[in-house]
């Protein structure tokens, strides 16, 4: 095994290029930078417009590369699933859209393994929570009413 080099980057999702950050870092490992770029962009076109961590290692030798992406930050996710460009910028008094429980639970699954919550129920209410700071209603309640009725129970069936 040869020496293992990596580039960390943020891309826009499906928009990576040759460019900086990347065409800079990869060119010198020797790798082909247009396959690396293209294998990054079919890996993270599911978050168009938005800002993705991905990290590619390039072995020095056999200079075969691999792409880890990461997970955008939740309040990109809510964001997506809830139709906005971005949260609202006076939560609390206005809202700026409105995520379905089915989506929050969505993201909640995506976001579970970088979360400190213990099962998909308590993650499902950190995405509530980032609901609450970007001014986006749940299920078309203010996101903070939410909580009762996902401690209630009534949302169980999501969880599973």
């Amino acid at each position: 095994m040869g020496d293992k080099k990596s580039v960390s980057a943020l891309v826009s999702g499906g928009e990576a290029n040759a460019g900086p950050p990347l065409g800079p870092a990869l060119g010198p490992m020797g790798v082909n930078v247009l396959q690396v770029v293209n294998t990054i962009n079919e890996k993270t076109k599911d978050f168009p417009g938005m800002k993705v961590p991905v990290k590619v290692e390039v072995d020095s030798e056999t200079k075969k590369f691999t792409v880890e992406v990461g997970i955008p930050p939740t309040a990109a996710l809510v964001a997506k699933e809830s139709g906005i460009p971005k949260g609202s910028g006076t939560a609390g008094k206005d809202y700026a859209g409105d995520l379905s429980m089915a989506s929050a639970v969505k993201i909640a699954k995506m976001k579970i393994d970088g979360s400190y919550a213990k099962d998909v129920k308590g993650a499902t209410k950190e995405v509530i929570g980032s609901c609450v700071s970007m001014g986006v209603k749940v299920e078309g309640k203010p996101a903070k009413e939410v909580y009762p009725d996902v401690n209630g129970g009534k949302y169980d069936d999501l969880f599973k």
